[in-house]
């Protein structure tokens, strides 16, 4: 039998593409409340950490990079989806429709000022993956 080997074991930052350091650092910081690991500016980009994958703020174009932002949500795993929500609406965040139930995890639909595509998560029900 043949052995494999892992050539990708993890991911270590998402970029997300953002036109103004300093209020994507207040959004993900102050109004979602994540840890800030780093923050230069001066480099244009910060990061924040949210348990198991750091998001990687970045100015794209002035890191000679188009600016596209992340349609593609990012699930943000919290315990109470509804809880987190009505909280972040008091915050003033929007959110795109009503909460979603799959009939195994509730999602909230949301974007940071830039534009990118976020969502709260929580899994109610057991994950099945392939043996």
């Amino acid at each position: 039998m043949a052995s494999t080997t892992h050539l990708i074991t993890g991911v270590d930052f998402v970029p997300l593409p953002t036109h103004d350091v300093e209020r994507a650092a207040r959004f993900y910081g102050e109004t979602l409340g994540l840890h800030r690991s780093v923050y230069r500016p001066e480099r244009n980009f910060a990061e924040f950490e949210t348990g198991n994958l750091t998001l990687s703020i970045i100015d794209a174009e002035k890191m000679g990079l188009q600016h596209s932002p992340q349609r593609t949500a990012i699930a943000l795993h919290v315990d109470d989806v509804e809880s987190i929500r009505g909280e972040l609406v008091q915050r003033g965040v929007k959110f795109n429709g009503d909460t979603l139930d799959t009939g195994v995890c509730h999602m909230a639909f949301l974007e940071d000022p830039d534009g990118n595509a976020l969502m709260l998560h929580h899994r109610y029900a057991p994950r099945v993956t392939e043996s």
